[in-house]
């Protein structure tokens, strides 16, 4: 391993003078590569479909911000729901930590959407217009003749085509599939600003994938910047054994070999997205795409040398010659994330189906019912985070007395909406205690409990 470590004094994107270095990355070929591809349209089949999918007339996924109306799973979150949004948010942190810390961007390189569709779509749209690596470098630097821009503004036309689609799948998970339908359908005039939303859309995307690339995952993206505090030397992480492969040598046909399994072939470098040298060590850059370690392994079997001297390892691992195992501290972190991960789980399916507030009417107080009651007059807000119209009932849980509903014995909350109602509270004087008493008033649907509400309850002082 070379002991200097000039390289982390500036990007491999960048050259001494500040200026962009275009990557021209060999296509990869290999089994981790037929691994991703397999995933990637897995991916690609979920990305495309889900927006379209329904749970009882309700999508499966829907983030509006605009209205603050989250879906998950067909489960509905309002701004009401924020605290248990919130934790689940911040328990999805701790998890990110976690994960980052036992297995290194392993999501960075299998699970991103940046990686996927950049490494799997359309990287695939240039290496068919354009040719590979080499053929890209030639086009880019010959004289703009005819072959040339038709090339160009055919691969360019695809890109922008298929950005457009990304951003009106992006805006689906915003706003909906039938919101986004009414905008390609209906008059301009009645949606011009979703018009122009999936035009600014468009064009971040056709942005990224076209010009800024892997200047996403090494300047704009804080996940890569955390990895440097994240990372320990017991991560798992895509790592060049230089036990066995330094001090690096050509290699000679003959088998007369005294150096290191490396034979500085750089194909580990040309296939790099990011255009780092592995053997360099742990880099920022690194997506752990596992390209650099197809592109070696192929090169061990044609020289007739073991695979692996790229490949999953930690640093630890790699300085100590042991084999990549899952020890105690992956035991306990994995154990750490799946408990999380059920916790989220909880905190997003255990929400009640109704949840409202009952506040005591303000600038009233007490009333007296004859000579042994006392009466509360207040008003109920009630949102219905269900798709069916409930009808609910209100009773006493904790205490003698009665609810007295004004105008309705009941409150129907419509589905997705909100219901209120204003009613009095009459205790008798002898279950009143003192200025403020706590009460719980419990919703029920055709006599089945779905949520309890606490509120005071104003009487006399003793």
């Amino acid at each position: 391993m070379e002991d200097s470590t000039t390289f982390r004094d500036s990007i491999a994107t960048v050259d001494k003078q500040g200026k962009r270095k275009w990557i021209f990355a060999k296509q990869p070929n290999g089994r981790f590569y037929n691994i991703r591809t397999i995933l990637s349209i897995f991916y690609f089949i979920a990305f495309f479909s889900l927006p379209f999918i329904s749970i009882n007339g309700r999508p499966l996924f829907m983030l509006n911000v605009l209205e603050g109306k989250f879906i998950l799973f067909g489960a509905i979150f309002w701004p009401q729901d924020f605290f248990i949004f919130g934790l689940a948010m911040l328990a999805f942190v701790l998890f990110i930590v976690l994960f980052t810390m036992a297995f290194g961007r392993l999501f960075c390189g299998w699970a991103c959407p940046q990686t996927i569709f950049m490494e799997m779509l359309f990287r695939r749209i240039e290496y068919w217009i354009e040719g590979d690596a080499a053929a890209q470098q030639m086009l880019a630097n010959a004289p703009w003749t005819a072959n040339k821009i038709l090339r160009k503004t055919a691969k360019h036309i695809l890109f922008y085509g298929l950005s457009f689609i990304i951003a009106n799948m992006f805006l689906a998970y915003i706003i909906g599939a039938k919101e986004l339908e009414k905008i390609i359908t209906e008059p301009f005039e009645a949606h011009m600003g979703g018009f122009i939303a999936i035009l600014i859309f468009s064009g971040v995307f056709y942005g990224v994938y076209a010009f800024m690339r892997e200047q996403v995952c090494t300047i704009i993206c804080p996940y890569g910047r955390l990895q440097g505090v994240l990372l320990d030397k017991n991560s798992v992480l895509v790592a060049y054994d230089y036990n066995r492969g330094e001090p690096r040598g050509k290699y000679r046909k003959n088998g007369d070999h005294a150096e290191g399994d490396c034979i500085d072939c750089n194909q580990c470098v040309k296939v790099c997205p990011t255009g780092i040298d592995i053997r360099n060590g742990t880099q920022l850059e690194c997506v752990n795409c596992t390209a650099c370690i197809d592109a070696c392994d192929f090169m061990m079997e044609k020289i007739g040398r073991p695979r692996g001297l790229i490949r999953y390892a930690s640093e630890n691992g790699i300085a100590n010659k042991q084999k990549l195992r899952f020890t105690p501290r992956l035991k306990i972190y994995s154990t750490l994330l799946v408990i999380i991960l059920g916790a989220i789980t909880f905190m997003l399916t255990s929400r009640k189906p109704v949840t409202g507030t009952v506040i005591r009417t303000a600038g009233m107080l007490y009333q007296e019912r004859g000579t042994d009651s006392i009466s509360n007059l207040y008003r109920i807000k009630l949102i219905n985070k269900t798709s069916a119209a409930i009808p609910l009932q209100l009773k006493l849980e904790d205490k003698p007395g009665l609810i007295e509903m004004i105008g309705k014995t009941d409150i129907t909350v419509k589905a997705e909406g909100q219901g209120e109602g204003t009613f009095f509270i009459v205790l008798p004087r002898t279950a009143v205690n003192g200025r403020k008493s706590k009460l719980s008033i419990g919703l029920y649907q055709q006599n089945v409990k779905i949520a309890t509400i606490n509120t005071t309850f104003s009487g006399p002082m003793e």
